[in-house]
């Protein structure tokens, strides 16, 4: 596990993208150009969170193994270990799903 190895700093948030669908309701296979940018991800580390101007330490909002909808655009790309990862600051992610 790569994400064990790398932790995130201050308000970082270390995420792996959902795989894209390769196959239409209907069956029938997509091309990559065709493919949709995939916005859903799973949260597999969290840096320790950003402190505030009083110097308390303001807590993350998501937590390992979350799902989460990123923006379409941003994120940090990040190579480990033959994966690739992407990191967002903590307020950048738009929300999480629930179950």
């Amino acid at each position: 596990m790569a994400f064990r190895k790398f932790l995130p700093m201050f308000d970082r948030v270390l995420v792996e993208r959902l795989a894209a669908e390769t196959m239409s309701k209907g069956g029938i296979m997509l091309p990559e150009k065709a493919q949709g940018k995939v916005l859903q991800a799973t949260v597999v580390a969290v840096g320790p969170g950003s402190t505030n101007q009083k110097g308390h330490l303001t807590p993350m909002s998501v937590k390992i193994g979350e799902k989460v909808l990123l923006p379409e655009y941003g994120g940090t790309k990040v190579n480990l270990e033959d994966k690739e990862y992407f990191l967002f600051r903590d307020a950048d992610i738009l929300g999480k799903y629930v179950e």
